[in-house]
């Protein structure tokens, strides 16, 4: 079960890459000094990816602890 461990140490870290992206994705938009709907446009789509990242990180977590317990 070593593969497996590995394969959710890669979504896990995806996920956070993922996480990170959500970050600058975000600074940027604040910093663009967009009016208040395009803000809100911007940063619904981020907190979907911010949803997507987290999701897929949590689901590599699932993975390790899975795989180190079968193991």
């Amino acid at each position: 079960m070593d593969w497996l461990i590995w394969i959710g140490a890669a979504l896990t870290l995806l996920g956070v890459a993922g996480l990170v992206w959500c970050i600058v994705l975000a600074m940027r938009a604040k910093r663009a000094g967009l009016p208040d709907a395009e803000m809100r446009a911007a940063l619904q789509r981020v907190v979907v990816l911010n949803m997507a990242a987290l999701a897929v990180s949590g689901l590599g977590l699932m993975c390790v602890v899975f795989g180190v317990f079968v193991a």
